[in-house]
């Protein structure tokens, strides 16, 4: 011992003490030369039956096969190994480890390809370093775990098949009115409308035979009239021939129009037709037989159009009174030559009848509605501006087009009962009892709308009776439905509900929702928003919504188009959402039995 510390203190340098790291460089190379030998040619000594249960060397070691080793190692780089090649035995079982995780989820490598099988154990490993024994549990689970619960929608239902009509089906119904129409006190014509407010229309016609002719120009009480034949006996209408300033207004020109096309094109034979002309093509078309298509002597509706087109008010006035005329010879036919023998009926009354295979004609229907609309909702359009903007109790309306359809769609007939839920104006209460023939009931909360639906009701059907159809029974009230003990009362025997919530807030929509509970079976509920819990519709039957009131509903979406509704010119959609507890109640023991099932199996 002290030998050595002399020889250190003779060393005739003064940094001496760098003579042991060369000292130690020396040895080392043969140290760090002999375990690359060892690692690099451990797979070969590697007995065969663990080569399937363990995977190929890492990367790294494979990096190392193929470079030799004095050419990558350095002094700095064999020191930091050297602790780790000294424990060369624990070095071991880590390795085989990681080999067998990766080998529990990658199939056998070929022995022949040694970068393939490194970059497959790569890929197939989950995680780097996984245990086998982790891996192992995770396969048995995996192989032993029951399968996964089959998911249940609402729309999986046994009966959950749509039972929605098409739009373009006709419904079957009577619409013969066996009464005959008789002047009643408070009727809204064309003429008490626009005579109340004259100063906001102007002359249309002139007389082009006499420019100093004024017959034809705005008077409070000397204006240019006309009259128009109805179909009912005893039933015509006064229009005063002038034009609106503002050409949105009501144009009572137009409305003579389009109400005696109506009446040709839906109550006349093509034999009739022919009578009046045939160039108005959308009223008369042209008939298969060559001798219907003879032009009259007297083309009245060309005669009409001309009129129109040069403002001709002279020619306009005669021509009316000619199709008047014919008009009241299908009215009134002569009496027969033998008294006993009964008098022949008024001919257009007796059209009604024909319809009853394909139902009310739709122009007919919209021709009633735009006529009681115009001369009841229009002139007080401004009373329906008094609401609370983005509240609740915000006007909309849904036009006659998609009233149409919903009603086709849900198939009311007479006898069907419609429930609409802040009916407004009444507009679809009263299109639905006229169109299809049903009950039709109506609660609104706002005086203004109520007051106007209460009018328009009395005003449709005087109307209708000038047309000669019968329309459903119609009931309004005013007041609010969350407290309406009539509400209640219908609710069970209702066949359709209809809510136009497009704007009602969501405290709203949720205190209706209870209300659903007391429809019957099959009942339908159409609404501009859908009452279905969470975002999707028939969505999948889960623990949070199995018991939702919702659940009981059969819920499909149905579009709309440009025109729809008053809010608006794009499209949208609509919901209908249809009672099936049955096939709720079906499901829902499917549901259980998963449930228990599932109890079972983590047992």
């Amino acid at each position: 011992m002290l030998s050595s510390t002399s020889s250190a203190s003779n060393s005739p340098h003064k940094f001496s003490f760098f003579s042991r790291p060369k000292t130690t460089s020396l040895t080392t190379p043969r140290v760090v030369v002999t375990t690359r030998v060892v690692t690099v040619q451990r797979p070969a000594v590697t007995p065969k039956p663990v080569a399937p249960t363990s995977a190929a060397p890492p990367k790294a070691h494979s990096v190392a096969q193929e470079t030799p080793a004095p050419k990558i190692s350095t002094t700095k780089t064999q020191k930091r190994k050297r602790p780790a090649q000294d424990s060369d035995a624990d070095a071991r079982p880590s390795v085989a480890k990681r080999a067998r995780g990766r080998v529990a989820h990658a199939p056998t490598p070929s022995p022949s390809t040694d970068s393939s099988r490194s970059s497959t154990r790569e890929r197939s490993s989950l995680t780097p370093g996984a245990s086998s024994a982790s891996s192992s549990r995770a396969s048995t689970r995996f192989r032993t775990s029951p399968p996964t619960s089959e998911a249940l929608y609402r729309s999986s239902r046994s009966r959950s098949v749509s039972v929605l009509a098409n739009i373009d089906q006709p419904i079957e119904r009577d619409c013969y009115l066996n009464e005959t129409h008789a002047s009643e006190e408070g009727f809204m014509s064309c003429e008490l409308v626009v005579e109340s407010l004259m100063k906001s229309y102007k002359a249309f016609f002139k007389n082009p035979e006499d420019p100093t002719d004024t017959s034809f120009e705005p008077h409070p009480t000397d204006y240019p009239v006309a009259e128009l034949e109805f179909p009912n006996t005893g039933a015509s209408e006064r229009y005063i021939l002038l034009a609106p300033k503002d050409k949105d207004h009501y144009n009572p020109i137009m409305c003579l129009e389009k109400s005696l096309y109506t009446i040709i094109d839906n109550y006349l034979t093509p034999e009739q037709q022919a009578l009046f002309g045939t160039t108005y093509s959308d009223i008369a078309p042209p008939s298969p037989n060559p001798l219907d298509n003879s032009s009259p002597r007297v083309n009245h509706l060309r005669n009409l159009q001309r009129a129109i087109h040069k403002r001709d008010g002279p020619l306009f006035v005669a021509t009316l009174n000619d199709i008047n005329a014919l008009l009241r010879t299908f009215k009134y036919p002569p009496l027969p030559a033998d008294i006993f023998e009964p008098p022949a009926p008024n001919a257009l009354r007796e059209a009604v009848r024909t319809w009853q295979p394909t139902g009310m004609p739709t122009p007919v229907v919209h021709r009633i509605i735009d006529e009681t609309y115009q001369r009841t909702v229009g002139p007080r359009t401004h009373e329906l501006t008094r609401y609370a903007a983005f509240s609740s109790t915000v006007y909309g309306e849904l036009m006659p087009t998609l009233v149409s359809d919903i009603i086709r769609l849900a198939r009311l007939r007479p006898g069907s009962l419609l429930v609409d839920l802040g009916s407004g104006v009444g507009n679809i209460v009263l299109q639905a009892a006229l169109q299809s023939g049903c009950d039709a009931f109506g609660v609104e909360v706002m005086p203004a709308p109520a007051s106007i639906a209460r009018e328009q009701l009395e005003q449709m059907r005087m109307r209708a009776r000038m047309w000669g159809v019968a329309m459903g029974k119609v009931e309004l009230e005013e007041g609010d439905m969350l407290e309406s003990k009539r509400v209640s009362e219908l609710m069970s025997k209702a066949d359709v509900v209809l809510i136009n919530n497009k704007v009602f807030s969501e405290s709203l929509n949720e205190a209706i929702r209870p209300k659903f509970l007391d429809l019957k079976e099959g009942a339908l509920v159409v609404s501009l928003k859908p009452f279905v819990a969470g975002s999707a519709l028939n969505a999948r039957l889960t623990e949070r919504n199995i018991d939702d009131i919702s659940a009981i509903f059969d819920v499909s979406e149905q579009p709309y188009h440009s025109g729809a509704v008053s809010w608006g010119s794009g499209s949208g959609s609509y919901y209908v959402h249809r009672v099936d507890r049955e096939g709720y109640k079906a499901i829902r023991e499917r549901f259980e039995s998963q449930r228990s099932r599932s109890v079972r199996s983590r047992r």
